[in-house]
């Protein structure tokens, strides 16, 4: 009987963990895969990571870390799945019906075009960094290297960003300049 009373106690706490982040947590794996149908399945892959070991995990407050940390865990072992490598690109793009939440005549799209054109380990400290708002010592933490890599990495990323991102959408930049 005291298994089911803390078994319920656990599906109770995981429940509503889930319904406070899961929409924040699908958003960051969306970030870090680049794909709506991945994000989803590493979502669910370190929800349920998170679930098995709920118990082990004795500071709550740590839990987003934790989950980061698995979703990054996550996504780098699809960069390394062997038929992730056989994937080809075409010349026709699938019908992708997203939702904007405001009007933006189309800049966030055309941003995030051009942040997913990055290597992944730099569009991990992106995200990590300028979306989830870590500090560069817990993007390092949460990426597994040090506060030097998050850096370097995220300087290298700015500057590609900026090279590739079209006039219109950065203020300031080159083209404007001329």
């Amino acid at each position: 009987m005291g298994t089911d009373t803390r078994r319920e106690r656990v599906d109770a706490e995981f429940t509503a963990y889930l319904e406070a982040r899961q929409g924040a947590l699908l958003r960051t794996a969306y970030l870090l895969t680049g794909d709506r149908h991945q994000a989803e399945d590493v979502l669910q892959t370190a929800l349920a990571k998170l679930y098995l070991s709920w118990d082990k995990v004795q500071d709550r407050g740590a839990l987003d870390g934790y989950i980061r940390r698995i979703l990054v865990n996550e996504t780098t072992s699809l960069w390394r799945r062997p038929w992730k490598r056989r994937e080809r690109a075409t010349d026709t793009l699938p019908d992708n019906a997203g939702v904007e939440e405001s009007y933006d005549e189309g800049q966030r799209a055309a941003v995030w075009s051009v942040v997913s054109t990055l290597p992944p380990k730099a569009r991990a400290v992106v995200v990590l960094r300028y979306y989830e708002g870590l500090t560069e010592s817990e993007t390092a933490e949460v990426l597994g290297v040090s506060v030097g890599t998050v850096k370097s990495q995220g300087s290298r990323a700015m500057g590609l960003l900026r090279d590739r991102t079209p006039g219109h959408l950065a203020p300031g930049s080159r083209e404007e300049e001329r």
